[in-house]
């Protein structure tokens, strides 16, 4: 039998995610956040970010209208929570996190290096959602690292080595890993077509 839950994030699991934003004075800033999504896969490629208007990158990004989703490997877990627990209206975190910027293509804001995939994003939209912000996002320049790139020149999920943010409020909050494939999607499309 299933029973009514409170507290649970409804959508599981979100990536855990790095946010890199700027101030209109070129002090650059890390949000770490597991509200990061697609919006519209196609043209133009749209996406989701979701920020508590308290935050310091909130109005960041609210002034510039720029930012760049860094998507981090298991290996950055520490720098990840660790941006995620200071805040950067106190200092630096790229210096204090050991994560290093390079300057990104389009945007003002920078990427992350040790990120192996980096979106460069222009705000098309904030909406006023609950006790978030939806920041909407329109890739300009997608970056990916050679490591983890397939034969074919595309990503190869395997060597992504990603993680995921799982929430449950008033309990706590944990980090997954991102396990094995388990099937190719739309495979019953092929099935039924035969």
């Amino acid at each position: 039998m299933k029973k009514t839950i409170r507290g649970f994030r409804p959508i599981y699991p979100t990536p855990a995610a790095l946010i890199s934003c700027i101030s209109k004075t070129d002090v650059p800033n890390i949000i770490t956040l597991g509200e990061v999504f697609n919006i519209s896969i196609g043209k133009p490629l749209i996406v989701g970010i979701a920020i508590r208007k308290e935050r310091y990158s909130h109005g960041l990004i609210s002034d510039t209208r720029e930012f760049a989703i860094n998507l981090p490997k298991r290996d950055l877990l520490e720098q990840v929570d660790y941006c995620g627990a200071v805040s950067g209206r106190d200092l630096d975190k790229f210096k204090s996190s050991g994560l290093t910027q390079v300057p990104a293509s389009v945007i003002r804001p920078p990427l992350i290096a040790e990120c192996p995939v980096n979106l460069e994003c222009r705000c098309i939209s904030i909406q006023e959602v609950g006790d978030h912000d939806l920041f909407l996002g329109e890739v300009v320049k997608t970056h990916a690292d050679e490591s983890i790139l397939g034969p074919d020149g595309t990503v190869d999920y395997a060597k992504l080595e990603t993680f995921c943010f799982m929430f449950h409020y008033g309990r706590k909050a944990e980090y997954w890993s991102i396990g094995e494939k388990l099937s190719d999607a739309f495979f019953m499309r092929k099935k039924l077509s035969q």
